[in-house]
């Protein structure tokens, strides 16, 4: 027996992560994108990352066909980017916010604001259950020259990070108890 769909994504909330852009550029010029948590790094030699997207998500198609995608890591200043991409909105509307670059001819929109945001070319991709996994090779990277506090998802809600070498001493960290759900 599994668990089920709600207790897994109650269970999965808990689970912080730090916000990022998946982004695109096809063909015509169309850009698509959307707001993620679930990236990772896969390997150092040579630099790849993926990212898990829902298949219904209109940008994952996009990706598909476009073969290229950037993934920027959100900086606590860029919320409203991350709503925004999150919502069921035209691509216009989302680009609409923020200075994009494009790193390369044939990359996808990289936020200038944005931590890091890394061009990426499809090397691989996998289909399993609702997702596909993408995976990509980098082929460039914008780093963020304001150092700058990166966006944490957990609890259905934003959030930041400081780390104890900031705050000077774990007096002055708030810990939050995070046993319960946000309403």
């Amino acid at each position: 027996m599994t668990i089920d769909v709600e207790a897994f994504k109650q269970s999965m909330r808990r689970l912080a992560a730090g916000v990022c852009l998946i982004t695109t550029e096809d063909a015509t010029g169309a850009r698509w994108g959307m707001t993620a948590t679930a990236v990772c790094s896969v390997s150092a030699a040579p630099p790849i990352l993926l990212c898990c997207i829902n298949r219904k998500n209109a940008s994952y198609e996009a990706i598909s066909r476009a073969g290229v995608f950037a993934v920027n890591v959100l900086a606590f200043d860029d919320r409203l980017l991350a709503d925004q991409f999150a919502r069921p909105v035209l691509s216009t509307e989302k680009f609409a916010l923020g200075n994009w670059l494009k790193l390369d001819a044939r990359g996808a929109p990289v936020l200038e604001s944005a931590l890091v945001g890394f061009d990426c070319r499809v090397n691989q991709s996998v289909e399993i259950g609702t997702h596909g996994i993408l995976f990509g090779e980098i082929q460039a990277a914008h780093v963020r020259k304001v150092a700058a506090k990166p966006l944490l998802y957990a609890h259905g809600g934003y959030g930041g990070f400081e780390s104890l070498a900031q705050a000077g001493s774990i007096e002055n960290l708030w810990i939050p108890t995070w046993d319960h759900e946000p309403h």
